[in-house]
């Protein structure tokens, strides 16, 4: 907590006076207005936020230039009245992927980090737009989910702007008939993004100073070496005979054989080192480089199944997970399960009994009720918790939901630590995005099939598959 406090007033202090500093080319301050200016030479790094965020931004563009990522912030207000380029879109959504669009083809911007989530109230409003997609997975759970592959899948295989609305209804992603009523999408990232999901200016400026923190002191540090696993068995075969073995020690298992030069600390419920959330909260607390719980989740928890057993094991929840206590050494956290990155839930939702007692009932049952959810809360932690998480927003799929004919959601996840412990590739958002066009291209989208078909349920885990934390983030950090 102490090295955060320290990184939050160096923040601060730089942010009011840089301004005066001549930091490497392009300049990106004018020294009356204190706003960023658009570079010739481009840039590395778009963050897009609301105005209420931008001053707690200006000192993690500074870091960032830093480190020769060169940065940009351009508030809503800015995309919305042309600024640098001309305004279109039929909502916000579509406008900022339109300016991601023009960034892309004028500044050649690899990362984008959408610096906001939902504002607070009854009302669904957000800081910085999403975008819901309506592909019906025939599961009757969820007609629609959150999708930031939207705002990166720029261009269609054609060249064209890819809308994800071919029929152009409004109705984004549409699958829900014999075949996708929105097609083909090409779903493949043009750029790498991320989001803050922030609620206010302080949980901005919490990410802030942990990302800073773990850029400028994770490089060498034995505490990232370590790589914690938490599974045990996903689908028991008490349940379905076809079900053998224990999937999620599998998969974490398979995580660990690309990761070499890491000690694997093993949390399984078979091997009776994972008993429940004092077990997570004690490994993690330690600190590591990354975290993989491989299990079912939901917007508020996560949980397996101990060998063969229909009992759960807990492992955290979000009441938990102010208990880690890993200051100042932060992992990536990679969480295989339901929900636990569907960013749109509120404590408000407790409120809305005036919906009607069904779906007030809803709201709880489907753990729609907290703050904030799972995966955003590991990243905002204050003095522990994740640097950066990845979920999925909606229900997740695994090999046994299609019936062995491929893998889902375990390919993704496990990919990861290809990419990263065997491919050599360190920086979070290129992972996530070559992850995701290793998966389109091994499982392609047959946009004719109908909806609910197993190709169906690949592209929903593609779409949903969400980066909460800077798509720019040195893994490892850099060095001194």
């Amino acid at each position: 907590m102490k090295s955060i406090a320290i990184l939050v007033a160096m923040a601060f202090l730089f942010s009011g006076i840089i301004a005066g500093v001549d930091v490497n080319e392009p300049k990106y301050f004018d020294e009356n207005k204190n706003e960023v200016t658009a570079s010739e030479e481009g840039y590395d790094l778009l963050i897009i936020c609301p105005q209420q965020f931008y001053d707690a931004l200006i000192p993690f563009q500074w870091h960032k230039e830093q480190y020769g990522v060169k940065t940009i912030i351009v508030t809503l207000d800015e995309i919305y009245n042309s600024k640098y380029f001309p305004c279109q879109g039929r909502d916000d959504a579509e406008k900022v992927k339109y300016f991601i669009k023009d960034a892309y083809d004028n500044w050649h911007i690899k990362y984008v980090l959408l610096a906001g989530g939902r504002k607070p109230g009854l009302r669904e409003e957000w800081w910085v737009p999403v975008r819901y997609v309506y592909l019906d997975d025939k599961s009757n759970w969820e007609a629609r989910y959150l999708s930031d592959l939207y705002f990166a899948d720029i261009y269609d295989s054609e060249g064209k702007f890819s809308s994800w609305d071919t029929n152009g209804n409004g109705i984004y992603g549409e699958w829900k008939g014999s075949k996708a009523e929105d097609a083909p999408i090409d779903l493949f990232p043009d750029v790498y993004v991320g989001r803050w999901a922030a609620r206010n200016a302080f949980e901005i400026e919490i990410v802030v100073s942990k990302t800073m923190e773990y850029e400028t002191t994770a490089y060498g540090a034995e505490w990232f070496k370590r790589f914690v696993c938490i599974a045990g068995d996903t689908y028991p075969e008490v349940l379905n005979p076809a079900w053998k073995g224990y999937e999620g020690e599998e998969g974490t298992q398979r995580a660990i054989d690309w990761m070499p030069g890491f000690e694997a600390i093993k949390l399984w419920t078979s091997l009776g080192t994972f008993t429940g959330p004092e077990d997570v909260i004690e490994a993690i607390s330690q600190g590591c480089g990354f975290v993989f719980f491989d299990g079912h989740g939901s917007p508020m928890s996560w949980a397996t199944h101990a060998p063969n057993s229909t009992e759960w094991v807990d492992g955290l929840t979000v009441w938990q997970i102010p208990k880690l206590k890993n200051d100042g050494m932060y992992p990536v956290c990679v969480v295989g399960g339901c929900h636990n990155s569907q960013f749109n839930i509120s404590v408000f939702n407790l409120l809305k009994i005036y919906q009607g007692f069904d779906k007030w009932i809803e709201y709880i049952w489907k753990g729609e009720t907290a703050p904030a959810c799972w995966s955003w809360w590991m990243t905002k932690r204050v003095d522990g918790g994740s640097v950066a998480t990845l979920g999925y927003s909606g229900l997740g799929y695994t090999k046994e939901d299609k019936n062995f004919t491929g893998e889902a959601s375990e390919w993704l996840d496990t990919h990861f630590f290809w990419e990263y412990g065997m491919n050599g590739t360190d920086v979070l958002g290129e992972i996530w995005g070559k992850v995701i066009t290793g998966y389109l291209k091994t499982y392609p989208i047959d946009w004719n099939s109908p909806a609910g078909s197993f190709t169906c349920l690949d592209a929903k885990t593609a779409q949903e598959w969400i980066l909460l934390g800077d798509p720019s983030l040195k893994i490892g950090g850099y060095p001194s």
